[in-house]
């Protein structure tokens, strides 16, 4: 199913509200002047809300993403969309794409 690239300026948020930032922006791709980002490499989370052991068991520190574009690939790696599932750890929740750009999709 198609969906609009993620780029680096992609408001992205863990499931209890803290900031997913890419590590590794992929500049060989740009959608609206930023660059885009691809599967492999995890993302980062800050202020994640979850307390930590033994009332909960985050907060959430990285992401990895499980599913990405079958068609479009940047050096060889296939490019973040906005349907892309995640999985955050230590908590187990996804990550939740709030805005993206929305002119450019892919499958």
């Amino acid at each position: 199913m198609p969906g609009f690239l993620l780029h680096v300026g992609a408001s992205v948020l863990c499931a209890h509200g803290g900031q997913a930032q890419a590590t590794m922006p992929n500049p060989r791709v740009t959608v609206s002047g930023q660059s885009t980002v691809t599967q492999p490499p995890p993302w980062t989370i800050a202020g994640c809300a979850m307390p930590p052991p033994p009332s909960g068991n985050g907060p959430c520190v990285t992401a990895q993403w499980l599913t990405a574009s079958l068609r479009v690939l940047s050096n060889g790696q296939p490019l973040l969309l906005l349907d892309s599932q995640s999985l955050c750890a230590p908590t187990a929740t996804p990550l939740l794409v709030v805005a993206t750009q929305t002119r450019v999709t892919a499958t």
